[in-house]
Order: structure tokens, then C-alpha cells, then sequence
């Protein structure tokens, strides 16, 4: 069985470990069964059928697995998976495939990754920001976009992670290279829109060992303070046409950290974005273009390609299903691609498969009745023979 097909990643886990999930479990099913002894023929042969070290290598044969792009740990959402000769078509993924991307931000907070993982690298103020700033906001990021890879990220410079010059407080061998994106829309929800009602609880700012607040030196790292602010360039050009403004004002920090504010106004926005786009990286650039400051809580990514968390693509719950439901569904995907409806044909497979199941029973019930039938009308024989005989 070759092919691609998308499941749907938990929070909490990075996309390699989740790709070991299903490769275990598809590795120890029997739909892959005639795969992987076909594979496991093939190393012997390699080795000849006596090598000890042949027969090591096929009995830890696997079925062989990519995914088209990966998700952090702190997100959810769509992963496209590669099997067998389905692997080499996960290039059009990680390379030209557009994603839909559902996030939420707190403002008011900057951190080192941009995210909830990081420290806090500043506080500002947030009373000044309004719903209509955030709609009109958002319309300067649509279009084509120059971004820089986040700092923290596992981008690497002459061999070592950027994170790493950022943690040591170490100038930067060379500037990181800006990257062209596109962000086709950029939709603000408007019903939660700068709510405080939610589960989320700012960040606090900690204190290093040496008794020094941990945000003023990051506060002072230049790496950290370097990153421009870009706007799409579709609104530079109508700004400019327009006479409006493309700069923005700095923001109001927070400096006393003893300030501490459990409860930050929510961004929440949709975006349909290129490959390569760093949502964490707009969510950061959309809180200074409010000035303010902002960092990503929750990342979900509802679309890649035509893959839809909302119709086909799987869970891993479908995986751990009974291999003789999620099997034929798997085998129409790679069949059909994206043109399948996953969350149908599951309901559909499962339906079938408890109707099965009852049926089995009923002639194992059947037949059961049937020979208890039998046994009773040959001990009814063998009394009625043994009283002849008496008599």
C-alpha cells in the first residue's frame, strides 16, 4: 500500500514522535502485512538468508513513513503523511502547498520564541487598542510579505542553531535571511476579539539566579530587539498612493515587573498563508503593528493543500480502531486522495463492520443451537435403544 494521506496531530507532541505512533501501529497490523514481507525478502536478500545480521535487519523492518511538513509541539492540526512510493510526492507539500492556519495571541507580552514556551522579554501597555486598530490592522499584513525566521527556531547559521547565539547573548555570524511570503487572508474573529474572558494567564516575568529580573537582560539582548516590522507589500504601494502612514508608533512598556496582570486582551484570527509562513512571526508583527506587543497561545492548522481537518482527514482515534475499519477507509484515500470524505466513510466502515460482528454472532449462536439440537436428539436415541433393549 502506497500513497499520502492526512491525520489530524494533537497538542502536545512534535510531528516526528506523532509519525512514530502511526508507523507502530501500521506496522503492526496486518493491512501492511504483504508490504513489509516483501521488504523484509528483500534486506535477506542483501545479506543472504543465514546473516545473522540480515535477519536482525528485517525482523526491525518498518513500513517506510514521511510527514509534509512539520507542526511544533504547541500546535494541532493537519499533517500530511507519506507511505512507500507516496514519500516522494510529499515535496509538493513542504515546498508549494497553501495552509490555513486558526491561532490565538495574548497582547501585551513579548517572548524569545514568540510563543507560550518562551520567556518574557518585555510587557506593554494595551488600553489604547481598540477592535476597529485590530480589522485595519490585519489588512496591512495581506499580500506579499517579507518575514524573518524567528530567532528562536531550528534554522542554523554556519552549523549552530540560531537559539543558541540568542540564549549565549552572541552577535550573529551573519544577518538571517529574510524569507518572501504570501498571506492570501488574514480574517480577525470578531466575537472574542480583545475578551479577557478566557483560559489563558499571561506570562510572568522571572527572576535569574543572580536576583536579576530575567526580562531586562532579554530586554538588552540586540538580537532580540533587532527584528523589523514589515508590511505587506500590496499596502506600502496603496499607502503610499494614499498618503498614509507605514510606520508605527513604539510601544508604552511595562517596566515595573512587579506589575503582574493575570488577564491579557485575546487576539484571535484565521489566516490562508503560503508555505514557509511563520504564524508565530505574525502574530509577534501584529502586536507591534498595534504597539503593542503580542505571543501565540494556540495554533491550529485546519487546511494544507485540500487536506481539511473537517472532512478528510483521520484521527489518531480511527487508528486505534480495529485495523479491519480504518483499513478499507485508508485504502480509498490512497485510492482517491483527497476526494474522499474520511469522516463519512469511517461512520460508514464502522456501521459495517459492528453489523459484521453481529452476524458472526448470530451464526456462531445458530450454530451452537444446532448442535445442541443434535446432541439432544442422539442422547433421546440412545435412551429410547437402551429401553428396547431392557424391555
Amino acid at each position: 500500500m502506497n500513497g499520502i494521506f492526512a491525520v489530524e496531530k494533537p497538542y502536545g507532541v512534535s510531528s516526528n514522535k506523532f509519525l512514530q505512533q502511526i508507523n507502530n501501529i501500521f506496522t503492526n497490523s496486518s493491512i501492511f502485512g504483504a508490504d513489509l514481507a516483501e521488504l523484509r525478502k528483500r534486506k535477506l536478500a542483501g545479506y543472504g538468508k543465514n546473516s545473522a545480521r540480515g535477519l536482525k535487519k528485517a525482523s526491525k523492518a518498518k513500513v517506510k513513513m514521511g510527514h509534509g511538513g512539520t507542526l511544533d509541539p504547541l500546535a494541532s492540526g493537519v499533517l500530511v503523511i507519506g507511505v512507500g512510493q507516496g514519500t516522494k510526492r510529499l515535496q509538493e507539500y513542504l515546498g508549494g502547498s497553501t495552509k490555513l492556519y486558526e491561532t490565538e495571541a495574548l497582547l501585551g507580552a513579548a517572548t524569545t520564541t514568540g510563543d507560550s514556551e518562551g520567556e518574557v522579554i518585555c510587557k506593554t501597555e494595551v488600553n489604547h487598542i481598540t477592535k476597529d486598530m485590530c480589522f485595519q490592522t490585519a489588512k496591512k499584513f495581506v499580500g506579499e510579505l517579507i518575514q524573518t525566521p524567528p530567532l528562536f527556531s531550528a534554522l542554523k547559521m554556519n552549523g549552530k542553531p540560531l537559539y543558541e547565539y540568542a540564549r549565549e547573548g552572541k552577535p550573529l555570524p551573519m544577518e538571517i535571511k529574510p524569507r518572501t511570503v504570501h498571506v492570501y487572508s488574514l480574517e480577525v474573529e470578531e466575537s472574542d476579539l480583545l475578551s479577557t474572558d478566557h483560559d489563558y494567564k499571561l506570562k510572568e516575568s522571572i527572576i535569574d539566579e543572580d536576583g536579576t529580573p530575567l526580562e531586562s537582560k532579554l530586554s538588552e539582548n540586540p538580537l532580540l530587539q533587532n527584528d523589523k516590522l514589515h508590511f505587506s507589500k500590496e499596502f506600502i504601494e496603496s499607502a503610499s498612493q494614499e498618503g498614509l502612514r507605514t510606520d508605527v508608533d513604539p510601544p508604552n512598556l511595562i517596566k515595573d515587573i512587579s506589575v503582574q496582570i493575570s488577564k491579557a486582551p485575546l487576539l484571535h484570527f484565521v489566516a490562508q498563508v503560503s508555505s514557509g509562513t511563520y504564524i508565530r512571526s505574525l502574530v509577534s508583527d501584529f502586536g507591534k503593528a498595534l504597539s503593542s506587543s503580542a505571543y501565540m497561545v494556540k495554533l491550529i492548522r485546519r487546511k494544507q493543500g485540500e487536506w481539511d481537518l473537517s472532512s478528510n482527514c483521520f484521527t489518531l482515534a480511527d487508528f486505534q480502531e480495529n485495523e479491519q475499519v480504518w483499513g478499507p477507509v485508508l485504502k480509498k484515500v490512497f485510492e482517491h486522495g483527497d476526494e474522499i470524505n474520511v469522516l463519512e466513510e469511517m461512520q460508514r466502515s464502522k456501521e459495517k463492520f459492528v453489523q459484521n460482528e453481529h452476524q458472526e454472532q448470530s451464526e456462531e449462536t445458530s450454530e451452537e443451537v444446532s448442535k445442541e439440537n443434535l446432541e439432544t436428539r442422539s442422547k433421546e436415541t440412545t435412551n429410547k435403544t437402551d429401553e428396547t433393549f431392557t424391555a
